[in-house]
């Protein structure tokens, strides 16, 4: 099963072995990782936001429309920045490392 590792707060590392299939967002609902997801994942807000190391970021599928439209709301956005909820778990993203960032913001649109 593919692993995902998820930067939270003060630099800890937690792994995850993660079912291919899931979001990032399902899979850190599921481990009690505080990625809050207020939209439930239907891409109506940026509260799923996390920071893609580099090295995974191009094997990622690019950026819809609506994502990159919600992405301009999230808060600490970098070129790496992604949604949870747009990020699907394949074996391909086995070993893949997220950084939550320091906040988020809801603005509902």
């Amino acid at each position: 099963m593919p692993k995902v590792i998820f930067i939270i707060e003060h630099g800890e590392e937690r792994v995850i072995e993660a079912p291919i299939g899931l979001s990032i967002l399902e899979i850190a609902h599921q481990h009690e990782i505080d990625l809050e997801g207020a939209c439930e994942g239907s891409l109506a807000c940026a509260t799923c936001h996390v920071i893609v190391d580099e090295e995974f970021y191009d094997k990622l599928a690019e950026p819809s429309e609506a994502e990159e439209d919600m992405l301009d709301l999230a808060f600490g956005l970098t070129h790496t920045s992604r949604l949870g909820c747009q990020i699907i778990i394949t074996e391909e993203l086995d070993g893949i490392r997220v950084r939550l960032p320091s906040a988020t913001r809801n603005i509902n649109i």
